[in-house]
């Protein structure tokens, strides 16, 4: 009796030994020196950055999911393998069968119309294609043209069938536009597919939708750099330390069109027909999920400052900066401690 206890004892304490070394994964070894690709995707330059050391071969299975939901998500009417430019084409005809990340995504754009009262409405392709605004044939439409396709704008009137896997646009004519939320998803995806091969360390950025996983190398949080919407892209009014966040930022600096010395961003208005009108030059969000900062980017920059910052302050994991035209700086709450002013010119709003 005493033999078997001892051995039942030796036994214990080789699996008590093996948990503990299973609850102990090797700390992941974070280099100075990231494993980097850059690609022109989307009309927009793409970047992913790895620190983690020997995993500079994720890279690849990364941009061959952004590529396959670039070609997935673009509206352009001359790619043949777009799914959205496939409901466009059937558009009053038929439905038309489609991926899980097409209903995904179409599931996420009715919320944020929903939410937004329409002031983010995924149907808004006859009025994006009509401007055109970043592409060489942008042109300013003539008011009847507005006219004529501003009834074809109704979110409520995209079907979405997930038990058929179909999505069926009501009226002929309509038009899914995903672009205000299409960099945001891919950006997410692109991180899901770096967790699942095991990194720990790296930075996305898909034309301007950053999200910095993990810890830098250096420990602790990124620095991450907040857009000036006067200036081209990479010039900046402040900083913050983020980790595990995306960062976003919607605003007039990068695509517009200008016509008889007037400029036209690319941010257009549903209900009128012609880019927006307000307060603010440029809206950042900061929240854990890309795709819903891509969406409340563009709806927190249609509501002006005041109605923004009172609804991004009630949402769970959102913080933005509102920049506006006078160069007035308002921040939430929760960023209020975080954000640093780099660019004097602007002035920090109490």
């Amino acid at each position: 009796m005493k033999k078997v206890c001892t051995v039942l004892l030796i036994l214990m304490l080789l699996i008590t030994a093996g948990c503990s070394s299973e609850e102990k994964p090797a700390t992941p070894k974070i280099s100075d020196n990231p494993s980097s690709k850059t690609e022109f995707l989307m009309g927009t330059v793409v970047t992913v950055k790895i620190y983690d050391e020997g995993k500079g071969k994720v890279l690849d299975p990364v941009f061959k999911r952004i590529r396959v939901l670039a070609d997935t998500t673009t509206a352009e009417e001359n790619e043949k393998q777009s799914e959205i430019s496939e409901i466009n084409r059937n558009a009053g005809v038929k439905p038309v069968r489609v991926s899980e990340d097409i209903l995904d995504m179409l599931k996420i754009g009715r919320h944020f119309s929903d939410q937004s009262g329409g002031k983010f409405d995924l149907s808004i392709g006859p009025l994006s294609r009509l401007w055109h605004i970043g592409f060489p044939d942008a042109r300013k439409p003539k008011q009847s043209e507005i006219d004529r396709v501003l009834p074809l704008i109704d979110y409520k009137k995209v079907v979405v069938n997930e038990k058929k896997h179909t999505v069926f646009l009501k009226g002929k004519g309509m038009k899914l536009d995903l672009g205000a939320i299409a960099k945001g998803y891919i950006t997410d995806q692109a991180v899901a597919v770096l967790k699942a091969h095991g990194v720990h360390s790296a930075i996305v950025d898909l034309g301007g939708n950053i999200f910095v996983l993990g810890d830098s190398p250096r420990g602790g949080e990124w620095t991450v750099g907040i857009q000036n919407p006067f200036s081209p892209r990479g010039e900046i009014v402040g900083k913050i330390r983020e980790s595990d966040k995306t960062i976003i930022t919607s605003g007039i600096y990068e695509r517009y069109l200008k016509v008889g010395g007037k400029t036209y961003h690319h941010l257009l208005n549903p209900d009128t027909g012609y880019p927006l009108n307000n307060d603010i030059a440029g809206v950042s969000v900061v929240t854990g999920r890309s795709v819903n900062g891509d969406a409340l980017s563009t709806t927190l920059f249609a509501e002006g400052v005041q109605a923004g910052i009172r609804n991004a302050e009630k949402m769970k994991d959102v913080e933005a900066i509102f920049v506006t035209r006078d160069k007035k700086i308002y921040i939430t709450s929760g960023l209020k401690k975080n954000f640093e002013l780099t660019d004097t010119s602007f002035e920090l709003a109490d």
